[in-house]
């Protein structure tokens, strides 16, 4: 089985959309992870029917037990985060800024502070349009441990390819290059890097390669919207030869995919014109590399 994850950079280059493509392509012959849990969004283009739904419990929250808290306040002097403050005559956790650490539960001299496992989200299985099925997941509000939920997310969609019998997963991994993207990287067959011809798109584009060099994963690259600056093309392209990164295609800008996103679809499904060829070939390619 392999697992290929698309990256990118920045937000903003068409990495959903183009992930989303791949997996239409893929058809009923792959199983999808959308890994971006932070703001999940592949379920926008693949219709999916849900069929499992759990929460996600990881990492710690200090909890304090007034009726045995004897505000002696040691708690408060020794949390770095100052996330026990005083209200209304109480010591009371923040739970925004706690870390879970579980120093404070160590001094507590009457052991009236619990270190309770965070419900920090949700994962799904669902069924989705070309009759296969996606992992997908919702972080909550505000909280931590996105990389050990994308390491859920990507663990049950191997299970579910190793059990159907299905040969890829198709991963849509989050932009940047923090815990989420490494976690989505973990384990990675093949990266798709998807790039735009900008001075940001550029930068991020050497600055994702770096992390991704560092696993000693093999990579493609799909610069995106290549026409609005052929200057900027031209040096991506450099950057891929001078440091052996496989150019998959070049994709000119087209409203299209915004008008196919707003119906639901993917682009390859929206209309037959030259992306629809581009992706296909790219995809094809892919495969074979």
């Amino acid at each position: 089985m392999k697992e290929i994850v698309i990256i990118s950079g920045k937000g903003g280059t068409g990495k959903t959309s183009i992930t989303a493509s791949f997996a239409y392509l893929g058809g009923k012959n792959i199983v999808v992870a959308d890994c971006d849990v932070d703001a999940a969004d592949m379920h926008l283009l693949m219709q999916p029917d849900l069929e499992i739904s759990e929460d996600f419990y990881s990492g710690l929250l200090a909890e304090i037990d007034q009726e045995k808290c004897i505000k002696c306040g040691k708690c408060a002097e020794v949390c770095r985060w100052d996330a026990i403050p005083v209200i209304d005559n109480k010591y009371v956790v923040q739970p925004l800024d706690c870390e879970g650490c579980g120093y404070c539960a160590l001094v507590c001299p009457t052991d009236a502070i619990s270190m309770n496992e965070q419900n920090v989200g949700k994962w799904f299985i669902s069924n989705i349009k070309t009759k296969t099925k996606m992992v997908h997941a919702k972080l909550g509000v505000g909280a931590d441990n996105s990389g050990k939920l994308v390491a859920k997310v990507k663990n049950e969609a191997k299970a579910l390819a190793e059990k159907g019998g299905k040969n890829i997963v198709i991963v849509d991994g989050s932009p940047g290059v923090g815990c989420p993207v490494v976690s989505s990287l973990s384990g990675a067959s093949y990266v798709v890097l998807v790039t735009e011809p900008s001075v940001s798109g550029i930068h991020d584009l050497k600055r994702v390669y770096e992390l991704v060099k560092k696993f000693g994963i093999k990579a493609g690259c799909i610069i995106n919207k290549a026409d609005i600056n052929n200057n900027k093309t031209n040096r991506i392209k450099q950057f891929l030869e001078d440091e052996k990164i496989d150019f998959i295609a070049s994709i000119p800008y087209d409203e299209n995919f915004t008008k196919a996103m707003t119906m639901g679809k993917t682009i390859v499904e929206f209309n037959d014109g030259k992306i629809k060829q581009i992706l296909e070939k790219s995809w094809e390619k892919i495969k074979k590399i």
